[in-house]
């Protein structure tokens, strides 16, 4: 049986990130990953996806991607970036491998770990398998209805899709840029939109990111249970710019509340899809008020920018909203649910979920002793999932095993100095 002091389960962003901080305290340690590096951005995204962020920003901090720094980088960069960092220091990835069971050993510390390769024991054990674990579909058209139903994950391009319309349901960055790319290959285009966050892409001729750092709205403390999966719309698509629902909907595209039901061939939609525009609309005034505020108070010299605060028009779909919608009139082919991810450890054997099956932890330290999480939303402030902030909090988590380390050498220590009785 191999013994390592940790293992650390996953090796996209938050599994190399840990490798990279283990290895600089110089503690023994595997990354296990059931397939390759960075995986999920390989095959679970679809073809035209870039990152959300521009490469200046979502990095790690002691690697640049190749290319401009303004670029979003497509997913395929991405992945390559994460298997190159993890090449700069050897990084000790097994790929091919999957953990199928980690459970506490009993009457000593440690973990036994079964993977498909062999039983591992540990000292400590990283969960590093990110927020996008089990696709999430609500359990609202039945299986039968008719058209294909599929999530996001599982979309790749307009040409993979059956002939015909394509309700997408969900406003958040996978959705929007989903359907964009459905109309723009000449689908007709239904989307469902629930409550958002609509930051805009730039403005005065900064990111988005820029603005969130210096507001210092990256380190927001974590909203607390149930309020971290906010609807961010952003997209990095095209270079970068704003989502503006209304204008997608001027261009052909119609809006619809939230999805709420679905009965003889009917999908329902509740009456809030002017409520939700324009809360999103609030989201991203006040981002404006405080870039505005932000920038008088320290006298910077960027360009003004009023056309930024101009709000389309209604649309027909907005001020005559469809509350329900038939499958088989509108032609609708393929229903794609773009409804984000839930977690499924199922695999850790140890008291570390709650009844719901999420991570019960602080900052990623869980009750379970040697047990830690990593990449999760929210994790220790807004930044955690995003690739700079699991980087940070990686070396927090590596700190705590090094600490826990010299309270055991100190233990060990004084049982040693500890005289033999006669």
């Amino acid at each position: 049986m191999e013994k390592f002091d940790t293992v650390v389960v996953g090796a996209g962003q938050a599994g190399v990130a840990m490798s990279e901080h283990l290895t600089s305290l110089g503690i023994d340690h595997v990354v296990l990953e059931r397939h390759r590096i960075a995986e999920r951005w390989r095959t679970e995204r679809w073809d035209s996806l870039v990152a959300n962020g521009p490469a200046w920003h979502d990095r790690f901090p002691n690697m640049e991607f190749d290319c401009d720094g303004d670029v979003f980088a497509d997913k395929e960069s991405v992945a390559a970036y994460f298997v190159a960092y993890a090449r700069r220091f050897d990084a000790p990835i097994r790929t091919g491998v999957e953990v199928t069971e980690v459970m506490p050993l009993e009457g000593r510390e440690g973990f036994r770990v079964e993977t498909s390769d062999g039983v591992i024991e540990a000292r400590n054990v990283v969960a590093a398998t990110g927020p996008f674990q089990k696709p999430a579909i609500p359990p609202v058209v039945p299986a039968d209805a008719g058209p294909l139903q599929m999530h996001s994950n599982a979309y790749r391009n307009p040409g993979q899709l059956p002939e015909g319309a394509v309700l997408v349901v969900g406003g958040g960055s996978s959705g929007v840029q989903i359907a964009e790319e459905l109309m723009a290959a000449g689908r007709r285009v239904y989307l469902s939109i629930g409550p958002h966050d609509r930051p805009p892409r730039r403005y005065r001729g900064r990111d988005n990111v820029w603005w969130l750092g210096v507001l210092g709205k990256w380190n927001a403390d974590s909203p607390g249970p149930g309020a971290e999966h906010v609807t961010i719309a952003v997209s990095g698509a095209h270079g970068g710019r704003t989502i503006d629902f209304r204008r997608l909907a001027h261009r052909g595209m119609t809006l619809l509340g939230m999805t709420a039901g679905f009965e003889a061939g009917k999908v329902r939609f509740a009456d809030d899809l002017r409520r939700n525009l324009a809360e999103g609309d609030a989201n991203y005034l006040s981002v404006l008020d405080e870039a505005d505020a932000y920038i008088a108070r320290h006298g910077l010299d960027l360009p003004e920018e009023p056309e930024a605060r101009v709000i389309p028009e209604d649309p027909d779909c907005v001020t005559d909203p469809l509350l329900e919608l038939d499958l088989e009139e509108a032609g609708i082919g393929t229903i794609l649910w773009a409804t984000g991810y839930s977690f499924d450890f199922g695999w850790l054997k140890a008291d570390c979920l709650d009844d719901r099956g999420r991570p019960v932890h602080q900052r990623g330290v869980t009750q379970e002793p040697g047990l830690y999480f990593l990449g999760l939303p929210w994790q220790t402030r807004r930044g955690s999932s995003f690739i700079w902030g699991v980087w940070h909090d990686a070396k927090f988590i590596a700190d705590q095993i090094a600490i826990q380390h010299g309270y055991m050498d100190y233990h060990r220590g004084a049982l040693a100095r500890v005289p033999e009785t006669a």
